[in-house]
This record gives C-alpha cells, sequence and structure tokens, in this order.
C-alpha cells in the first residue's frame, strides 16, 4: 500500500474517533442527568451544599418562630424522658400564657402515661386500701386526661409518623387540603401506616401534621414534604399537611391549604406533567418540587433560635421570648435519637429542620429549582462540549483549555450568581463536568494518536531511510513534592489519665475498649473542630490537635484555651452518660470516670507535608510542639487538668481566668518557662472571689521565690479550698516540694525554676 494511502487512512480514523467521543460522552452524561442517577444527584447535592455553606440564609432574630428545647440541661434539672404529661401539660400551659401563637408538639404521644394512676393502680391491686379505688377508676386522675385539657385550651398542633409497613390508626385530618388543576395525589409520597398520639390528644389539638422528613442518598436533610399521602381508603389515599404546613396553618387560624399543580390557573407547565407547583398557606405561598417537598435553606444552627425548656417551667423565660411566636417543643438531647444531619451541621436536632423550614417560609426566602433547569443544563453542556470538540483542532490543547476555562468560569459565575442573587437552583456541575471530560479524551485522542502516527510514519518510511534513533519522552508524571512553612501556631495535646488500669478491664472485651475511645473522642474532637482546630493525629487515648494552619486563625491562643475548658465539660459530660448507664445496668459502684490531662503551648512551628515520598502527612513540627507534649505530661504532677504555657497565657491574658502554676524547665530543657493553668472563661477572671484568691496566690508564689518558706507555707494553708478547691491538689504538692527545700535549700543564685524529672 502506498505510504501516503496509509497515513490518509490514518487520519480518517482518527477524525472519526475524535467526532464520536465527545457524542458518546454527552450522550452518555445526559441519560446520567435525565435518569437522576446517584453521580448527578450527589454531584447536584455537592454544589448546592456548597453554595449553602458559602451563603447561607440570613437568619432573623426577630423571626416569630422557637425551639422550646428538652435539652441536656433540662433533663438534668427535671429528670428523665418521658416525662409525667401533667408535666408537658404544664409546658403548654405556661406556653400559652406567655403568648404563643401556635405550640407545635414534635413529639408523638402514642402510649398512654404509664405514670398516671389509672396506669399504675392496677398494678397494686393486692396492696391494702388500692382495691377501692379500682372500683371507681373514674376518680382516678387521668393524666393524658390532663394534657388533653391543657392542650385544648391552647392552640397546640400534635405530629405523627407515617411509616412504609401498614399498620397504626389513621391520624385524625385537621387541616384539610383542596387543590387547584389536577388532584396531587399521584405526585405525593405514599405511605401505609402511621404512629399517632393518642385519640384524646389529637382531638384536643388545633392540628395535626406529619413529621417526616426526606433525607438525600447521603443521609442530609435538603427538602422537607409539606404534604404526605396515607393509603387510607380514600382515592388516591387521604391528604396531610407536615407538620410545619400544620403549624403555619393553625397560626394564622386557617381551615384549609390550597395545592396548585402545573395546568392550574396561573401556573405555567413545562412539559405535560410537571407535578405540584406550590402550597398555599394562609398569606404564605410556598413553591415546591413535584412532589410537594420545599427544598430548605439553612440559616444554620443558632442559639438565638432556642430556649430551654427548663426556663419555661420554672417562670424564668420572658414572654417577649415566647408571645407571637410559633414554638416548636422538641428535643436536642442526643440520647433521645431525634438528630438530624443537614449540609450546614453534620448533627442537629430534627425539631431544627422544622424550625428552619418555618422561618424559611415566613421570610419568602425560598429556593428554586424551575422545572426548565434541567433541560437548560443538558442545552448548555451540549453546546460547550461541541465547542470544546472544534477548537481543539484548531487551537491545540493550551489554546483550547484556556477559552474552557474561560466559559467553565462563566458557568459556575451564572450559577453561583442565579443562587446568590435570584435563590434559583442551577446546576453547573454536569456542563462542566462533560466539557471536562471532552477536553481530556479529545486531548487523550490526541496523544494517542500522535504517538500512533509517529510510529505508523516511521514504520513506513524506514525501508527508505534511517529512523529516529532517540525519542524524548511527552511528559512526566508530576511527584508530590514533600515541604511546610514557618507560621507560629497553638498545639494543644490531651491524653486519658490512668488509661492502662481501664484498659486492664477490658482485657476480655477488646471491642468494648475500642467502642469506649471512639464515643470519648468523638465529642472531644468535635470541641477542636468547632473552635477552628486541625487535628493532627490520635494516638491510642491521645489527640494532637494545634490552631492557625492550614487556614489563619486569628487568636489560635484563646481558640486553644477555650477548646482545653470546653474539652473538660464534655468529658464530664461524658462520665455522667457513663455513671447513668453503669447504675442503669447495676455497676454503678464500680463505675471509674474518666479523666483527661491538657498541655497548651504558642510558638513557631514548621507546618505542611511531612514525612516520605511514598507517603506524607500534613502536621507540624518544632519546639513548641514538643513543649506542649511535656505541658501536658505534667499536668498530673502540678495536679490540674491543664497546663498552659507562657506564650499562649500571654496573648490570651485578661480573657481567661489563668494562675500562675510555676517557673518550669521540662526535661531535656534548660530554659525555664512559666506555666499557668486556666480556671474559667473570661466571666471567671473578673469575679471578685477569683480576684482576692489570685492575689493570695500571688503573694505565695513571690514567697516561694525568695525562699521564705515560712511564708509560703502559711500562705499555702490559707490558700486551702481557694478557687471553690481547684488546686488543692496543687498547693498539697507545693507544700510537700517546700517541705524538701527546707531540708535541702536550692541556693542563693536559685532562679525560682524547677527542673522536671520527668515527662
Amino acid at each position: 500500500m502506498p505510504i501516503v494511502e496509509r497515513i490518509a487512512r490514518l487520519f480518517a480514523r482518527r477524525n472519526l474517533v475524535r467526532a464520536a467521543a465527545p457524542l458518546l460522552i454527552v450522550a452518555g452524561a445526559t441519560a446520567l442527568n435525565v435518569a437522576q442517577s446517584n453521580p448527578a444527584l450527589r454531584a447536584q447535592f455537592a454544589v448546592f451544599d456548597g453554595y449553602q455553606r458559602w451563603k447561607p440564609r440570613p437568619f432573623d432574630p426577630d423571626a416569630p418562630v422557637r425551639i422550646v428545647d428538652i435539652d441536656n440541661a433540662t433533663l438534668e434539672k427535671l429528670g428523665q424522658w418521658p416525662w409525667p404529661r401533667t408535666r408537658v401539660a404544664e409546658l403548654v400551659r405556661k406556653l400559652a400564657e406567655l403568648g404563643a401563637a401556635a405550640i407545635v408538639l414534635d413529639i408523638v404521644f402514642a402510649e398512654p402515661d404509664r405514670t398516671s394512676p389509672r396506669e399504675m393502680l392496677p398494678l397494686w391491686a393486692d396492696v391494702p386500701g388500692v382495691r377501692p379505688l379500682l372500683e371507681n377508676p373514674g376518680a382516678l386522675p387521668d393524666h393524658d386526661a390532663i394534657l388533653a385539657q391543657a392542650m385544648g385550651a391552647a392552640n397546640v398542633v400534635t405530629s405523627f409518623a407515617l411509616t412504609e409497613q401498614p399498620g397504626g390508626r389513621k391520624p385524625r385530618v385537621v387541616g384539610t387540603v383542596a387543590w387547584g388543576g389536577e388532584p396531587p395525589h399521584r405526585w405525593l409520597p405514599l405511605y401505609r401506616g402511621a404512629a399517632t398520639s393518642l385519640p384524646q390528644l389529637e382531638q384536643a389539638a388545633k392540628g395535626n401534621g406529619s413529621i417526616n422528613m426526606a433525607p438525600g442518598l447521603d443521609g442530609l436533610i435538603r427538602r422537607v414534604p409539606l404534604l404526605v399521602r396515607l393509603e387510607a381508603g380514600e382515592p388516591g389515599g387521604q391528604l396531610y399537611g407536615s407538620l410545619v404546613a400544620e403549624a403555619l396553618r393553625a397560626a394564622q387560624g386557617q381551615r384549609t391549604m390550597v395545592v396548585k399543580t402545573a395546568g392550574a390557573s396561573g401556573e405555567a407547565g413545562f412539559g405535560a406533567e410537571t407535578g405540584i407547583t406550590n402550597l398555599r398557606i394562609g398569606d404564605f405561598t410556598v413553591p415546591t418540587d413535584r412532589n410537594g417537598a420545599m427544598v430548605l435553606y439553612y440559616a444554620g444552627h443558632r442559639a438565638e433560635r432556642y430556649l430551654p425548656a427548663w426556663k419555661v417551667l420554672s417562670g424564668a423565660a420572658e414572654a417577649k421570648q415566647v408571645e407571637g411566636r410559633i414554638v416548636f417543643v422538641g428535643t436536642s438531647a442526643a440520647g433521645l435519637m431525634d438528630l438530624r444531619a443537614s449540609p450546614l451541621d453534620p448533627v442537629l436536632p430534627g425539631v431544627e429542620v422544622h424550625a428552619e423550614a418555618a422561618e424559611q417560609i415566613v421570610a419568602g426566602s425560598y429556593l428554586d429549582r424551575p422545572d426548565w433547569a434541567a433541560g437548560a443544563e443538558i442545552v448548555l453542556m451540549v453546546v460547550l462540549s461541541a465547542l470544546l470538540a472544534a477548537l481543539i483542532p484548531l487551537a491545540g490543547a493550551v489554546g483550547s483549555a484556556a477559552v474552557g476555562l474561560a466559559v467553565i468560569a462563566g458557568i459556575l459565575g451564572l450559577s453561583w450568581y442565579a443562587f446568590a442573587q435570584l435563590h434559583l437552583l442551577l446546576d453547573p456541575a454536569f456542563p462542566v463536568a462533560a466539557a471536562l471530560a471532552v477536553y481530556l479524551s479529545q486531548s487523550l485522542i490526541n496523544y494517542l494518536q500522535s504517538e500512533a502516527e509517529r510510529r505508523q510514519v516511521r514504520a513506513a518510511f524506514s525501508q527508505y531511510m534511517s529512523p529516529a534513533l532517540v525519542e524524548q519522552l511527552a511528559a512526566h508524571p508530576e511527584k508530590l513534592k514533600l515541604g511546610g512553612e514557618t507560621k507560629e501556631m497553638t498545639i494543644l495535646f490531651c491524653d486519658v489519665r490512668g488509661f492502662t488500669a481501664t484498659s486492664e478491664r477490658f482485657k476480655a472485651n477488646p471491642q468494648g475498649l475500642t467502642d469506649l475511645i471512639n464515643r470519648l473522642l468523638t465529642p472531644l474532637t468535635d470541641v477542636i473542630l468547632k473552635r477552628d482546630g486541625t487535628i493532627d493525629k490520635y494516638m491510642g487515648d491521645a489527640i494532637m490537635a494545634f490552631w492557625n494552619a492550614p487556614l489563619d486563625v486569628a487568636d489560635h491562643a484563646g481558640r486553644g484555651i477555650d477548646a482545653a475548658l470546653e474539652m473538660f465539660a464534655a468529658i464530664d459530660r461524658f462520665n455522667a452518660r457513663r455513671r447513668r448507664k453503669a447504675e442503669a445496668a447495676g455497676v454503678g459502684e464500680g463505675f471509674k470516670p474518666l479523666r483527661i490531662g491538657i498541655g497548651v503551648n504558642t510558638g513557631e512551628c514548621v507546618v505542611g507535608n511531612m514525612g516520605s515520598e511514598q507517603r506524607f502527612d500534613y502536621s507540624v513540627l518544632g519546639d513548641a510542639v514538643n513543649l506542649a507534649s511535656r505541658l501536658e505530661g505534667q499536668s498530673k504532677a502540678y495536679g490540674v487538668g491543664l497546663v498552659i504555657g507562657e506564650a499562649t497565657a500571654a496573648k490570651a491574658e485578661g480573657r481567661f481566668a489563668l494562675v500562675e502554676l510555676d517557673k518550669l524547665a521540662v526535661k531535656g530543657k534548660a530554659e525555664g518557662i512559666r506555666i499557668f493553668t486556666a480556671l474559667g472563661a473570661q466571666a471567671a477572671a473578673v469575679d471578685p472571689g477569683f480576684l482576692a484568691d489570685a492575689g493570695r496566690h500571688d503573694a505565695m508564689l513571690k514567697a516561694y521565690r525568695a525562699q521564705a518558706w515560712d511564708a509560703c507555707e502559711a500562705a499555702l494553708k490559707a490558700l486551702n479550698g481557694a478557687f471553690a478547691g481547684a488546686l488543692d491538689e496543687y498547693y498539697l504538692m507545693m507544700a510537700e516540694r517546700v517541705s524538701k527545700y527546707r531540708v535541702d535549700p536550692p541556693g542563693a543564685d536559685w532562679d525560682g525554676v524547677h527542673r522536671a524529672e520527668t515527662k
């Protein structure tokens, strides 16, 4: 075959492959997008979740929505859940007295109150004096009836949960649903069973709504159904409003909610059957997706949204916190298992999702994915892919990459503008991904076919001339490079004290030890991460963390101390939960609480990718790191939980109740530094009692460093019990040290530095 003909056929095949590749990529991407496949949905979720994190919904502290929270503090003050219904009735009455527009119970009272005399006395039928009471059950107090009476006198909305499996009683219909256009039933999620509150409670309520949510593939709550459907004998099923919809309806004193579907008067339909478009609840018209769900636009967790239930019950709540507001009653206590996840918060109470939805509706701040969005994204994907496929042969890989990047930046900018300014959800992920795939495929085809051309042309001409002897490699894989930067950082080390003894108790149950470690490290890690810290590594039962890298943290020293203080509070809560569990299991007498020691230090460090070319970690090195570790090791010797380095204390001075402990040279160091501990935050630092104790403490240290042993011992005895006893172990240690110095004085040239003999 002639050489020219062979080369012509080669180019023809290359052009055929080049034309086919973009078509296959676009067709495949379109199919994935139209089918709403997992990759397509996950890509959308990643983009839209990122947008919400970058620009959450503005939170209005005056929004007429509040959460009365049955939180851990409430349970500690008032006792475990479930409460007697009389206490719930009291909560309802007090909220009504404070002027709540609607009281929304995000709690299903499915069973009679077991503490009610009607339920308890039959268990004591053989006890003398009880049987006469049982002969007249109508005279016995009924806690559920008391709650129903309180609910009947207020504007209360009860809740129910629908299930996929048949069973349960049909929930009471309070708010009715009307519609314009096609009946909405077929677009709504269908359930076959229900878990409801007691009939007498539902009868007393002014509303009754579903608490069902619609988690995504990854478990995050991005939408909340405003309407649901129960298979209940009616044609198409019985329609119910969600808890949020019923709350808004009851708060406005409305009877009926109106659904509009595409094709109804005033509603455009892009396609034959696009489903539900909105739900009108009194003064509010809420846009929905085709299945009657509202896209949530989160403002994120806000403490101002919450009012602890114990404050309401104790009378400490102010009317301005409740009056005229929709009040959701729910729980944030972790043990009650009503926890969800959102794009902004990995863990948040389910009641907060309902409250966010209600705030969003009242504010009229909606996110909308229009019916035309998917079609527009496909058109954009086709146009951009065709543009790149045409440019690469003309402009080359670099030129077309520049054009492609400019277009991609425009798409991303347009999508962000649509979200930030218009609250429209336009997905840039698939158009961009398809364009990148086209660019990469065309570049790969260019490379592979260029190599094939060289081989074939060389082979074709090899019989006429000598082939080239040397060829250079076209590309090299880019290697990851090691290295770091020098920054001032704050480092924290935390270790569990006496963990060896704890481990021995789990000798026959290593899985139990692993579970204990995981449950311990989780809340401690949460504390660090919430204060912008970075977890460097876990070392068995120990944690190493740092601040000010990879992102700058302005107040890194203060955040390190703040994290340490909160870690002690977290370990106390953790031990309290373990104690309750041990007591419930009948082994409370042998319970051993876990204790931690923490060291915090600030200084210049090198931070970056450390390790080998095969494997490395983002970590931190430096003398300040070693000192932080040694300070943690000295916490036990000084009888305190927290030891803080001098540089850290200097940067956080005035913000914490800091107390100097000593001048210390840790083992292996010749130079000593002042070390401190923190006994509280800024409020404690200005407390008159603290200031008085701190003055006496400083006088003790002054006498100690002046080798005035009598004055020092007297001061130590007087300080016993100071700072609410927080430093009593430290004072005992200092008294022992003074006794030794009496026998073996440190010398006239002593600089007041104690040299540690152990790490």
